[in-house]
């Protein structure tokens, strides 16, 4: 087997399983939904109010508490995570087989991953 094709095949597993990963949670919390809330309607569940946007701490204690919302936040959070794991994954892949071209640009797209989740939300311009 070419190393290329372990690379990929690490890279693809990767992916499978980080949204089967996520599935299942989102799952989950929207059974822990539907348990909580039976058969009634549905609409006041959607409505979602900006200004009342969940911090770290109301998530992680949500999470303890296997409340749904936070279980599906949860799940949509391993999805998000999935890609940048992948990235991050590939950055050790290729600096194993010391292609130093592909471990810096592989970086590179990291570090502006990165930066564009963690530091931008807090850049006026954009914040809306």
């Amino acid at each position: 087997m070419r190393d290329s094709d372990s690379i990929a095949d690490v890279i693809s597993r990767v992916l499978r399983y980080g949204v089967v990963i996520s599935a299942v949670i989102i799952i989950a919390g929207l059974l822990l939904l539907l348990a909580a809330n039976g058969s009634s309607d549905a609409t006041p569940m959607l409505n979602f109010n900006l200004r009342q946007v969940p911090t770290l701490g109301t998530f992680l204690s949500g999470l303890a508490s296997l409340q749904p919302y936070s279980v599906i936040e949860l799940g949509a959070m391993v999805l998000i995570a999935t890609p940048v794991s992948r990235v991050l994954i590939s950055v050790f892949l290729f600096a194993a087989q010391k292609d130093r071209l592909y471990t810096m640009i592989t970086l590179t797209v990291l570090a502006l991953l990165l930066f564009s989740m963690l530091v931008t939300p807090f850049i006026p311009l954009f914040q809306g």
